[in-house]
């Protein structure tokens, strides 16, 4: 089967169905703007789902609903009708889904989860034709909500809006009404209202997508495209005034370690904060916390990171993702993806990152020591005018962070982290009716550094940015830029960290084009991006081409996150999709990729290109994967400030295969990894997620991997001998076994429980120890020398290292061999009591140990449950919040 695959997808694409798809595809005219015009509510409806309130019949049905998945332009397997009603306080709808009553799908989940049937519907309430609030009532009763941006190319599930809605089941199939506060949207003071509008139906078992305004799949916009609702009079924008007070009682317990005053066993406390929502005015909203607390938040997913590089983590907490898109500025957020496609001006999780200093102990001390710098208080302003400006403005303050040091009952303090500000105010101009988008963002980070041993962190940091979005013929093509500056100041050994750090190195002694100065008390540089894409509007074929740089001094990691300065990027994508069913497939996009990189020297430093291909089948299975080639590379950091290097190529690959998500139980399963050319190793992974749901209110998933990394050349240490530093690697074979569990049980869509536990284990083991004697040379195997190994002897805890071959040891190095075992788990029961009121009961529990283990082998079941074997850190939290409407 698996060798007659490609044949038949040339078939396909070559045959006569795909050719008559793209013409039709290109004779398509733009559908009809559908409108509606809401009725003023004579009696406010009760949101019980039933739809025998008084004003309902004052108010016509509105349907004929198009089906877009899977099959676009063709009347659905069951229509959907609904009405709309408004008062001073609320808007209203009403939906009549006709279906029948035993085959629908009531799925619980948690709110945003969207399980099972549902109606959704998108309101435009700016006019803006760019962003959209989202509100959706599945048939269980589970709400979601998500603010659209960006035309409809960001959806986000964070933003919670306080709204009713309810269903009812009868013979025709079920019924649903809504209940928005106008509190909840923002709308100019204009006598009469004319907003966006779109209304959505999903039928879970066919897997069916219908809407009341047609909107091709192949279109460039969304929001864009909607309907319009009218006959909304005489609303006044409501000032939102919101105040979420609460309380957190919290215990601790951990393992006592004997002599150490701060590790008796447990701790226990309470504290209280504030969340708030304060309408300005009609357009503008301040969001602000006071002491927050993110205790219900999951930990991050263990890993193991070998590189030279920070990871990049995704924000967590609700008060940095709630809205945040005004304020997502990537430096080149491109289609074919790369490592500089995260490096973005403004990082939000370097507000309360863990403190960057920890003291030094003498003989007998013990330290208690802040694991993240307190957020004092935090304020974010957020809003759009009926002119088309959008505007972002952050402030947040962390504290000034001490440890605790004891000495045998005398305790001292010391700074961990000062007192630091950082803001970030961002505004995006709307022209052209949205085709023209014109935006800038300044970043600005302060530490008030009072201690001598923090002088290595930078005192002031500042970016500054524009970026430039156009559309044109049509909206079939878009260009795309954006640029920006930074600036640093601090002492000589801050900025001298910021220039010998993993980003640019310019202590590399073959580096020419850079100056390293390490009197420096400043740095500044630019970096950007140019794209220009065809969007695909009415065609299977887009691209996007285009440029990226950062030049050698740009640095915005105290705010910002970026990986490597010092790089010039070029890119090109090219995709060729069958948005409609066709023989044995649902959907069918196929795709290439290619990518150059230079550094500001001219000196090349990568050559690749990938092609993938993902398949949507009928049956709702998907296939698909892709295959990348990249040749002999050049890199100014594997030698970690030593000269640049030349690596061997790759071949790299991906794969899964997803089964039908509709079923009781459903798989995903995949590989990735890659084979390095001169047979200097490789790497692959194999992961599984199996879901069961045995009932409509539980899901089970289980996500086991298992992944070896067998690199020849990885690095271990740098030592100097002889006047020079010497740049040592090994043959590395890490083996690692990671498995999470996610269970969800909904009791009611209001009372919901999750757990979440990842054990994570992983054993790496050095081998072959080597030494760089030539890193550009032309033969791979001329670049190092191994050392023999009667040269390598563990001489106490050390490794001990013979360069010269005469029986003396000439330098020592600490084994770099490790085992990780961690495990992090969290139960979070939550219980909405009201609208917007919560309760929320966790139990937290994390593990971690990283020694040194003897043996030779690593089992799945036997190295995943060692991780139990670590002592655990117990956090039992109780919150309470209440929510306060003014």
């Amino acid at each position: 089967m698996r060798e007659r695959r490609p044949a038949v997808l040339v078939c396909l694409l070559l045959g006569s169905s795909a050719e008559a798809y793209a013409a039709a595809q290109e004779a398509a005219a733009p559908p009809p703007r559908r409108t509606y015009d809401a009725v003023r509510a004579r009696v406010t409806p009760r949101v019980d789902g039933r739809l025998d309130d008084a004003s309902w019949p004052d108010v016509p049905w509105s349907g004929d609903f198009v089906q877009r998945e899977p099959k676009e332009g063709v009347p659905p397997t069951r229509q959907t009708q609904f009405k709309v009603l408004y008062d001073d306080e609320a808007i209203y709808f009403a939906f009549r889904a006709f279906d029948d009553p035993k085959a629908l799908s009531p799925l619980l989940s948690r709110r945003d989860r969207f399980p099972g049937d549902w109606v959704e519907v998108n309101i435009d309430s700016y006019a803006d034709r760019r962003t959209g609030f989202s509100f959706t009532l599945s048939l269980s009763g589970v709400r979601g909500d998500e603010f659209i941006s960006q035309d409809g190319n960001r959806w986000d599930t964070n933003w919670d809006p306080v709204w009713e809605g309810a269903t009812a089941v009868d013979a025709e199939g079920w019924t649903a009404e809504m209940r928005i506060p106008l509190s909840q949207l923002r709308f100019s003071g204009a006598e009469e209202q004319t907003w966006g509008l779109q209304v959505q139906r999903r039928i879970f078992r066919q897997e069916e997508r219908s809407t009341w305004q047609v909107i091709p799949k192949a279109s460039t916009g969304w929001v864009s495209q909607f309907g319009e609702l009218r006959g909304i009079r005489g609303l006044k924008p409501r000032a939102r005034r919101e105040l979420l007070p609460y309380v957190v009682a919290k215990a601790e317990r951990f393992e006592e370690e004997p002599g150490n005053p701060f590790r008796d066993g447990g701790s226990a406390g309470t504290s209280v904060g504030l969340d708030g929502k304060i309408g300005l005015t009609s357009n503008l909203t301040a969001d602000f916390t006071l002491n927050p607390d993110f205790g219900q938040v999951e930990a991050d997913p263990s890993e193991v990171n070998l590189t030279a590089f920070e990871t990049f983590f995704q924000e967590k907490r609700p008060f940095f993702i709630e809205g945040n898109d005004i304020f997502e500025v990537p430096l080149a957020p491109v289609i074919p993806g790369s490592h500089f496609t995260r490096d973005r001006l403004f990082y939000s999780r370097r507000i309360g990152a863990a403190p960057r200093h920890s003291p030094d102990l003498a003989e007998n001390e013990y330290a208690d020591e802040p694991a993240q710098s307190s957020i004092l208080g935090a304020v974010k302003l957020t809003g759009k005018t009926a002119g088309g400006l959008s505007v972002g403005i952050l402030e947040s303050i962390t504290a000034h962070e001490r440890a605790d040091i004891d000495l045998l009952g005398r305790r001292r303090r010391e700074t961990t982290a000062p007192l630091a500000n950082f803001f970030v105010g961002r505004a995006q101009q709307d022209l052209r009716g949205g085709n023209t988008l014109l935006g800038l963002i300044l970043t600005s980070m302060d530490r008030r550094i009072e201690d001598a041993h923090l002088d290595f962190l930078t005192a002031h940091a500042v970016s500054a940015g524009a970026d430039f979005a156009h559309y044109f013929d049509g909206r079939n093509w878009l260009l795309e830029a954006n640029a920006a500056i930074s600036h640093l100041r601090g002492t000589a050994s801050a900025i001298d960290e910021v220039q010998t750090s993993s980003a640019r190195y310019f202590q590399r002694p073959d580096n020419d084009h850079t100056t390293y100065d390490p009197g420096r008390t400043s740095l500044g540089g630019h970096g950007g991006s140019v794209r220009l894409r065809r969007t695909g509007e009415k065609r299977n074929l887009s691209f996007q081409a285009g440029g990226a740089w950062r030049s050698p001094g740009f640095e915005i990691n105290d705010l910002g996150f970026m990986s490597r300065a010092d790089e010039i990027n070029q890119f090109g994508w090219v995709g060729y999709q069958f948005r409609n069913p066709f023989s044995i497939f649902r959907r069918l996009e196929l795709n290439a990729n290619q990518w150059l990189d230079w550094d500001f020297g001219g000196a090349p430093l990568r050559r690749a290109a990938n092609t993938n291909a993902h398949a949507h089948f009928k049956n709702n299975w998907r296939l698909g994967g892709g295959l990348t080639r990249d040749g002999e590379r050049v890199s100014n950091t594997e030698l970690r400030g030593g000269p640049s290097s030349r690596w061997p190529g790759r071949w790299s690959y991906d794969t899964y295969v997803n089964s039908d998500q509709r079923r009781r139980i459903f798989v995903e399963a995949g590989t990735f990894g890659h084979v390095a050319d001169e047979d200097s190793g490789g790497s692959r992974t194999f992961w599984l997620d199996l879901t069961y749901r045995p009932t409509n209110a539980l899901s089970v998933t289980l996500s086991p991997s298992i992944g070896r990394n067998d690199p020849e050349m990885q690095y271990v240490d740098t030592v100097s001998f002889r006047g020079s530093d010497r740049y040592l690697f090994g043959r590395l074979k890490q083996d690692t076994r990671a498995l999470t569990v996610r269970l969800d049980f909904s009791i009611t869509p209001d009372v919901t429980l999750q757990y979440y536990g990842a054990p994570f284990v992983s054993r790496g083991r050095y081998s072959d120890l080597k030494r760089i004697t030539d890193p550009r040379a032309d033969a791979y195997r001329s670049r190092f020398r191994p050392f023999a190994p009667e040269s390598v002897r563990l001489a106490g805890d050390r490794y001990a290292l013979d360069e010269d071959g005469d029986g003396a040891a000439d330098y020592e190095i600490d084994p770099p061999d490790f085992d990780v075992r961690e495990f992090n788990s969290t139960l979070v029961a939550r219980w909405e009591y009201r609208p917007g009121s919560l309760v929320y009961l966790v139990w937290s529990q994390a593990r971690s140990d990283d020694v040194l283990r003897a043996g030779d082998g690593l089992s799945f079941r036997r190295g995943l449950g060692q991780t139990f074997d670590v002592p655990a850190h117990d956090v039992f939290l109780v919150k309470f919040s209440k929510w306060f409407a003014l």
